[in-house]
């Protein structure tokens, strides 16, 4: 049985977003090593990190469901490498999950009669 804590909120998962190349040939602008993270629906880039926005449009679909807790035998849990969209291109993209995070229902809910203080607020307002 979940304890309240567990009953209103969930964990995310922050990730890291490395750009990989292996050898292969990239075709979009993709430079080994560049990175970004991933902290609840935050989308950090430090210095100049630059990604590809076409590259970019076919990652952002799948970082939502990297964050979540899936069973150990999905492909979500063991493959780590996304490929550029472009079928022309060697860029990868490899995301690494790191710590959690927990977020409450209210946090982050539209929904009026659930909202509570925008989890990017709640720290400002203790």
């Amino acid at each position: 049985m979940q304890g309240d804590h567990e009953a209103d909120g969930f964990w995310l998962y922050d990730l890291r977003v490395e750009t990989v190349l292996g050898g292969r040939t990239p075709v979009c602008r993709h430079v080994e090593g560049e990175a970004f993270r991933v902290e609840g629906e935050l989308l950090i880039f430090d210095d100049q990190t630059e990604i590809s926005m076409y590259a970019l449009s076919g990652l952002l679909p799948l970082l939502p469901a990297k964050q979540r807790e899936t069973d150990p035998h999905d492909w979500m849990s063991t493959d780590a490498e996304i490929a550029c969209p472009d079928p022309n291109c060697g860029g990868r993209f490899r995301v690494t999950r790191g710590k959690k995070r927990w977020f409450t229902h209210a946090g982050t809910t539209g929904l009026p009669e659930h909202r509570g203080i925008p989890y990017w607020q709640e720290k400002d307002a203790t």
